[in-house]
């Protein structure tokens, strides 16, 4: 006689029912959890990196706010002003302390609307330097007196405050568009440039759309032997919107690693690490970029090349900026008229420091 096979209960079966579930949901719940805190550690990492090279980078230019200012301004709730100074100091010119200022743009932010005007002005620009009290390039008011010297002299030309600044030199350029996995370019005509150790010729671009990487990048927004200044100042805009995007994309959160060291090791600002965090919502929000370049024309006095900025078009770019910062004209003191145009020596000495 045959023995009857136990057969399992309903209670034995429902058991084991429920642990394979289980063992399914842990199948897939495990690799969520383990991507989750992966993910939440690399942004705790990246904070705490971001947080020590803002601080290692904060530089004290010796005052709480602008002298156009009545109170000291808040980026989180305020409209603020940045001047982006992109200087040509590096290691092989050995030039930290008297570099000049290769780009210079001010931008302008605006928080209910989160949109931002970029203003670029060109470097030749024949303005008043108050460092110096006489008219000079702009480029080398950075020369005379740092980003002090130059934020007085923007401030004294657009008639706004300057609240904030950031400087870079060319070796954050190249090692951030780097970082990034390069920027992608519409190169205006064939060219051959000088990089960032300044080898001559050692960048060659050809014509159209193009993916470049950090020392191309940097050789595009340098040169301009085949067209101008302004030309130059359209394409710096362009290059700096173009790092922006990619900097903002998906594609690039696991690169801010290094994004974060490029630009702490080779970056001073007056901002701290709280201020810089309130201008993400501008990126999350879009990046609504307005881009615009002083308009003006060739100046040639003597020996010296300069850039003649148009009154009516430079009183038009300071209506929109103060319009966009939603403040009144706050009519910066100037003694720029004093200045005369026929003063020989003075040229002399401009065509000294060109």
């Amino acid at each position: 006689m045959k023995k009857n096979k136990s057969v399992p209960t309903r209670t034995v079966m429902r058991k084991k029912k429920k642990r394979k579930i289980r063992k399914r949901v842990l199948f897939i719940l495990l690799p969520i959890a383990i991507v989750f805190f992966g993910v939440l550690g690399y942004g705790v990492h990246l904070y705490v990196q971001a947080q020590n090279a803002v601080s290692n980078s904060y530089e004290d230019e010796g005052r709480e706010k602008s002298a156009l200012r009545e109170n000291q301004v808040d980026p989180n709730i305020d409209n603020v002003s940045i001047l982006i100074i992109g200087t040509d100091a590096n290691e092989h010119r050995d030039n930290a302390d008297n570099a000049r200022s290769d780009a210079l743009m001010l931008a302008t932010f605006n928080k209910s609307e989160e949109s931002v005007n970029l203003v670029s002005i060109p470097r030749d620009s024949y303005v008043h330097i108050p460092e110096v009290g006489r008219q000079d390039k702009i480029t080398h008011a950075h020369a005379y007196g740092g980003p002090k010297a130059t934020i007085e002299t923007v401030e004294n030309l657009m008639d706004i405050p300057v609240d904030y600044y950031v400087r870079v030199d060319f070796h954050a350029f190249v090692d951030v568009v780097d970082a990034i996995g390069g920027i992608n370019v519409d190169v205006p005509y064939e060219f051959k440039e000088s990089n960032s150790m300044d080898k001559r010729d050692a960048i060659h671009l050809l014509a159209g759309e193009q993916t470049v990487n950090g020392e191309e990048a940097l050789a595009l927004a340098r040169t301009r032997k085949l067209d101008n200044d302004i030309e130059r100042g359209k394409r710096q805009m362009e290059i700096l919107n173009a790092v922006a995007k990619k900097a903002a994309s998906v594609n690039s959160v696991f690169n801010f690693d290094d994004v974060i060291n490029a630009v702490g090791d080779n970056m001073s600002t007056n901002m701290s690490f709280k201020e810089m965090r309130t201008f993400v919502s501008y990126v999350t929000g879009g990046l609504k970029i307005n881009n615009s370049t002083l308009e003006g024309s060739d100046y040639q006095p003597g020996s010296t090349y300069y850039w003649q900025l148009d009154e009516v078009a430079l009183q038009e770019t300071r209506s929109m900026l103060q319009e966009h910062l939603e403040i009144s004209n706050p009519t910066v003191n100037t003694d720029a008229e004093s200045y005369n145009e026929t003063n020989e020596t003075q040229e002399s000495q401009d065509a000294q420091n060109y």
